[in-house]
């Protein structure tokens, strides 16, 4: 399968105040960007390469203006080859402890202060979206340790570098099968669960996630999902069909003025919301069947 290996370097200002320039980064994400970095005033993020970037980039200007409400948005484009992003990923990873128990670092860089008791994951995301930097990660690994019993069968949604299906591993599940549609993204993740000797519990899915072949699973533990709201949301029919009683299920990626519609459609489906994680403008939740 052919992969794109140049990518779109997007940067993107505003004058705006601190507070709405957020919603740009929000709104860059919430166009499918790789990712985004704030510097030195603007917001760099990557696009796998279109067809025509001319046009991409001046739909992107439309996109964030109608989104955020901004009126003075400046965008510039370059290029970035793929080989190059190889060190441009590894700019602020450090490494992190998340939980009491559970510790992520990058390759290049050794934990300090664990101890045997430590769950010590080592991951590089490379174009995979899911590292301790981001409130949403952080939120759903808060929430998984402790959650997490010997033998769960669990599904992970929208995988991406596949840090939760790792830690879930970690924590003692038996099997996950980790889903993700970006062909990249499952190759960071691979190359993850091989180098946390989880590969034999880690079942990796290329492709999308959907109602039915969620539901197709059969009867999970657990199910975490840590994508935006809005493709989030056509799934809970396809959850709520996989977790019988007794069961749970983490969501996340989701904001904080969308965090009541998202709590009041799970809990509709037969679901208890148990624990919110708040970090930054991030929410993540814990709902039991």
């Amino acid at each position: 399968m052919s992969q794109s290996r140049r990518w779109l370097e997007v940067r993107v200002r505003s004058p705006a105040s601190a507070d709405r320039s957020a919603l740009l980064a929000d709104a860059i994400v919430g166009s499918g960007a790789r990712g985004v970095e704030e510097r030195a005033g603007w917001f760099i993020a990557w696009f796998e390469e279109p067809d025509d970037s001319a046009a991409f980039v001046a739909e992107l200007h439309e996109t964030l203006t109608r989104e955020t409400y901004l009126d003075r948005i400046h965008l510039e484009h370059d290029w970035q080859e793929h080989e190059e992003w190889a060190e441009t990923w590894k700019r602020g990873l450090v490494s992190r402890r998340v939980t009491d128990r559970i510790v992520i670092h990058p390759s290049w860089i050794d934990p300090p202060d664990v101890s045997e008791a430590d769950i010590v994951i080592e991951l590089d995301p490379g174009m995979a979206f899911g590292t301790a930097e981001h409130g949403t990660t952080r939120g759903c690994l808060r929430l998984l340790d402790g959650l997490v019993q010997p033998g769960d069968r669990l599904l992970d949604i929208g995988a991406g570098s596949g840090i939760l299906a790792i830690a879930a591993a970690r924590l003692g599940a038996a099997s996950v099968v980790a889903i993700e549609a970006d062909s990249l993204a499952c190759e960071a993740m691979r190359e993850n669960v091989e180098r946390n000797g989880v590969d034999e519990q880690i079942e990796i899915v290329e492709g999308f996630a959907t109602t039915e072949n969620i539901a197709d699973r059969g009867a999970v533990s657990g199910i975490v999902a840590n994508i935006e709201a809005g493709l989030l949301a056509p799934l809970f029919d396809g959850c709520a069909s996989a977790l019988p009683a007794g069961s749970w299920m983490i969501v996340s990626g989701i904001l904080d003025h969308e965090w009541a519609d998202v709590e009041e459609s799970i809990v509709a489906r037969g679901f208890s919301v148990q624990a919110v994680d708040a970090d930054g403008e991030w929410r993540s939740g814990r709902f039991d069947r």
